[in-house]
């Protein structure tokens, strides 16, 4: 290394730990889009396609490259690593890097109240693909951008790229939730007795955790099984979806072929309920008929005219399913979904595989149990008992279209009905819109001491899977969602909270 190069690597580290004393730009701000759109070019156009001309004008000519498995470069020893290697047309893979979203941030750099420069910091995600288009995951890491505001243009001066970790789940600078013990005390602080966390990153079920006491003195297990209240939902909608992959069961044909509810036989508009209308809650029955003063089953509104919340569908849905294929739906779950992904400790109802001893007893905000309710029969729309690591797979699945036809997967993230601005219900899950051709499906669960959530996004390959086991739980969300899905945890928030 020549002194040149060792001051300017002294000068960037000075920089970096000069970070604390002057704050990130806001991301709506114009420097912060324009770097983001540098690092688009970067690495969208010159990396990602082995585009050498991107990189011989993004790059300052003194640039230099520090790497932590690969030594040192500067812009000729760059380039011709470029061309030579990962580019060159024998090359039997590629690489591709995606930007890890919510983990940029960018400080800018200032002379005589001058801009002339920034640094961008953040984590990138690597993935290898074959020459027959296959891609599979590859290294997760750290890097440290000089940018420098030359003539007018901005370009990259020096670069780093350290802590290359396979398959890492993405953390950022805060060390509290690598703190099982600070977790804890924050659980207790906020009276949750049990939360259940699952991350996927890559694609993939990458942490599973499960923090507080089942009862006192007596440690929540790994493998906690939790009642997930409204989580049954997509499990249901799971297993009509892959059955009419499959050419078995019609989106669109009217249920009264299979069944009919005697409180509303007489009831024209029976014709008109549909399986994609009870997928995407536009049957125009209530949540539950014993709301009703006469707890009777009856049509709030025409079928397939708006949006209705409703358990009462997916009951419906569920004796239609049974009627035709004289199967119980846990039975067709188990076929379809629980045994090929070995969901072992997921199940309908309560049976003689049931451990009671690692179930999440719910709790009132005051600490209160609850009775535990054992359904003996299926409920298509609640109480589903399974762990974090079971509906984790199932979600990892969901999120790669598994057993799903092109058709299918497509429809079930499209927007069938508008339930507010930016947010949507397809088939079976809700769907955010968080703009640039993004979106989050998600559903959640919430019962007496049974609060649930996820939030799953296709495009990054990302999710997060969150249990408690308490009236009050969703207290705990908006700081998971914020850490771990960084800035679309933000879109996401904003869009649920907005009126």
């Amino acid at each position: 290394m020549t002194i040149k190069t060792i001051n300017h690597y002294l000068l960037l580290l000075f920089f970096l730990a000069s970070l604390s004393l002057s704050a990130q730009v806001d991301k709506k701000s114009d420097l912060y889009k324009t770097i983001i759109s540098r690092d688009s070019l970067l690495f969208k156009v010159g990396f990602n396609t082995c585009n050498i001309n991107q990189f011989e004008t993004l790059l300052t000519e003194d640039f230099e490259f520090f790497h932590d498995e690969d030594s040192i470069s500067n812009k000729k020893k760059f380039l011709y690593n470029l061309r030579n290697g990962l580019c060159t047309p024998s090359k039997t893979y590629k690489l591709r890097r995606d930007l890890i979203p919510g983990t940029t941030e960018i400080y800018p750099l200032y002379k005589n109240k001058v801009l002339y420069g920034a640094i961008q910091i953040g984590m990138h995600q690597f993935y290898r693909i074959t020459t027959d288009k296959k891609e599979t995951p590859g290294s997760i890491g750290r890097f440290t951008h000089l940018w420098l505001l030359q003539k007018g243009t901005w370009k990259l001066s020096r670069s780093l790229s350290y802590d290359h970790k396979n398959n890492s789940a993405v953390t950022n600078k805060t060390t509290f939730f690598d703190n099982d013990v600070e977790i804890e005390k924050w659980l207790k602080e906020n009276n949750v007795p049990t939360l259940g966390l699952g991350i996927i990153n890559a694609g993939k079920l990458q942490q599973i955790k499960v923090f507080g006491e089942l009862k006192k003195g007596i440690a929540a297990p790994y493998n906690t099984i939790f009642n997930v209240a409204s989580l049954t939902k997509p499990i249901t909608a799971m297993v009509t979806l892959k059955l009419v992959s499959l050419g078995k069961w019609d989106l669109d044909e009217p249920l009264n072929k299979y069944w009919t509810d005697p409180d509303i036989v007489n009831d024209p508009r029976t014709k008109k309920i549909t399986t994609r209308y009870i997928l995407s809650h536009q049957t125009g029955f209530p949540n539950w008929r014993w709301n009703n003063p006469d707890k009777k089953l009856r049509f709030d509104f025409e079928p397939g005219t708006k949006y209705q919340y409703s358990g009462e569908g997916f009951e419906y849905l569920r004796k239609a399913l049974e009627k035709k294929f004289n199967k119980t739906l846990d039975q067709l779950a188990k076929e379809l979904i629980f045994s090929p992904l070995q969901m072992n400790d997921t199940n309908y109802i309560w049976d003689k595989k049931t451990d009671e001893s690692r179930f999440a007893i719910g709790y009132d905000p005051k600490g209160n149990t609850y009775e535990t309710e054992k359904r003996k029969t299926a409920n298509a729309a609640d109480d589903l008992l399974t762990t974090i690591e079971d509906y984790g797979n199932f979600l990892v699945s969901v999120m790669n279209g598994d057993g799903l036809s092109q058709k299918v997967f497509d429809d079930m993230k499209t927007n069938q009905v508008e339930m507010k601005a930016k947010e949507y219900y397809g088939l079976g899950l809700v769907i955010y819109d968080l703009g640039n051709g993004e979106i989050a499906l998600s559903h959640g669960g919430a019962d007496q001491g049974v609060q649930t959530i996820f939030f799953i996004l296709p495009k990054t390959k990302q999710g997060i899977l969150i249990f408690t086991n308490v009236d009050d739980g969703y207290k705990v969300y908006q700081k998971l969602l914020f850490h771990y899905l960084g800035d679309n945890g933000k879109k996401i928030f904003e869009i649920e909270t907005k009126n």
